[in-house]
């Protein structure tokens, strides 16, 4: 189903690189902004990050260059987040020259949807068991939920999102239960600005297929309609975007991220 925002996708882009590559704030990340990029700097072994490139092709070799002298000393994972509006075509060129790798399996396509074109089916009432989680002591069932579908040591969770739902108003996490069992996650942020950022949407293989990602993302679409915010934003895989079409979401554009794997000085 396709749903028409009535906002111009050139305004959408303009905005989303403003609010969530430029303007945006990750309280476990320092934000630096240099006359050439914007960057994240992670604890250890947190992953760091340039979220936006200022510069032009013409100065591509000395702006990489010099961030790998500021990153590699750090010996924490790092990448560079290129997106297909970007308008830069040496970029990926010049980074893969310099060491960078892409994952080029499964881009990460940029959906959203205008809270205010939703489905009517989204905005109707959940019958489902969800649970809003709105302390660490909760987070165990998401962990499992995780661990579970994934099959990993999902314990980041703990400080992560343990963190930031000491920070009024920015996260909300959503648990869906059957018989009483942690089911499916989902939770979003809520970042300055009009978009509010979509994640996770899990679910335990047993439970799939009873309308419990249906269920998460329409209490999830409603509080950011109540929020006053206006548009929900999806990284999604190739799973995932047939289903967020499916519910209205709609591509904005493409993100790229470039890891840093050589292993030596420059």
């Amino acid at each position: 189903m396709k749903v028409e925002s009535s906002i111009k996708k050139s305004e959408l882009l303009s905005s989303y690189d403003e609010q969530l590559r430029v303007n945006i704030i990750y309280p476990e990340a320092r934000k630096e902004i240099t006359q050439d990029v914007v960057r994240f700097v992670r604890k250890p072994p947190g992953m760091n990050f340039v979220s936006f490139t200022f510069t032009g092709d013409q100065d591509l070799d000395r702006v990489i260059d010099e961030q790998l002298e500021y990153f590699i000393p750090m010996d924490q994972p790092f990448t560079w987040k290129v997106y297909e509006h970007d308008q830069r075509p040496r970029l990926e060129e010049k980074l893969t020259a310099r060491g960078f790798v892409y994952d080029d399996s499964d881009p990460g396509d940029i959906m959203t949807l205008d809270v205010d074109s939703a489905p009517p089916h989204l905005l109707q009432p959940v019958s489902a068991d969800i649970r809003r989680i709105d302390s660490p002591e909760g987070l165990k069932d998401v962990v499992y939920v995780l661990d579970t579908v994934y099959g990993n040591d999902n314990a980041w969770v703990y400080d992560r999102l343990g963190g930031h739902l000491e920070i009024p108003g920015y996260l909300s996490i959503y648990l869906a239960y059957v018989e009483d069992r942690p089911a499916s996650i989902a939770w979003t942020y809520f970042p300055k600005g009009y978009f509010a950022m979509l994640f996770a949407g899990s679910t335990i293989p047993e439970f799939r297929k009873h309308g419990l990602y249906t269920g998460l993302l329409s209490i999830r679409l409603q509080e950011i309609q109540e929020r006053a915010y206006r548009i929900a934003v999806v990284e999604a895989g190739s799973m995932s975007r047939p289903i967020v079409a499916k519910h209205g979401f709609q591509h904005l554009t493409t993100m790229y991220d470039y890891e840093w794997k050589k292993q030596q000085e420059i």
